[in-house]
């Protein structure tokens, strides 16, 4: 629902803060979702593949809706960094998890689908997004955003909890 550019232009218009900070601030995000990803393995080998997906992605949802409301540039940016340490970690997670619980022949189309409504998404949510930030309601696409994917996260949960891959129900 939320690309770059339009949290970049939350920053920008919300907080008046300059390009620099502004791109170091992602700079920092991009750090914070490279360390995730190794942190994802972790949490999956201790508490399996879905629940890492799901209670990952929705403090990180909470988070967004926090940055949407912090009272200054400080404030959000560390909300915002704390968020992105925890939204890529549905990543590695989730694409192990397709894979594992796909038949063999059927895993690059099951990647390819996943991938492709996840993308489809976000080819059309932008547009929504950013006439709402032309609206005078900044803050409603990040608290949007944030319930659109605490509702995803929930739904995930309730239908693939009992769907372990192989190496979890080997561990079991």
């Amino acid at each position: 629902f939320l690309t770059t550019a339009l949290l970049s232009y939350f920053f920008f218009e919300r907080f008046g803060v300059t390009e620099g900070v502004i791109g170091a601030l992602f700079f920092g995000a991009r750090l914070m979702n490279a360390a995730s990803h190794l942190g994802a393995a972790w949490l999956a080998k201790r508490f399996g593949l879905v629940n890492t997906m799901v209670f990952t992605h929705i403090p990180s949802s909470l988070l967004l809706v926090t940055v949407a409301f912090a009272p200054s540039f400080a404030i959000a940016a560390v909300l915002f960094l704390l968020r992105e340490g925890l939204v890529e970690m549905d990543v590695p997670t989730r694409q192990s998890y397709v894979l594992a619980v796909v038949q063999p022949d059927e895993r690059t189309f099951a990647s390819g689908i996943t991938n492709l409504v996840r993308l489809g998404a976000w080819a059309v949510a932008p547009a929504f997004a950013g006439a709402l930030m032309n609206s005078d309601s900044m803050y409603l696409p990040l608290v949007i955003g944030a319930g659109m994917k605490i509702t995803y996260d929930l739904l995930l949960w309730r239908a693939f909890r009992g769907i372990r891959p192989p190496e979890e129900t080997a561990a079991a």
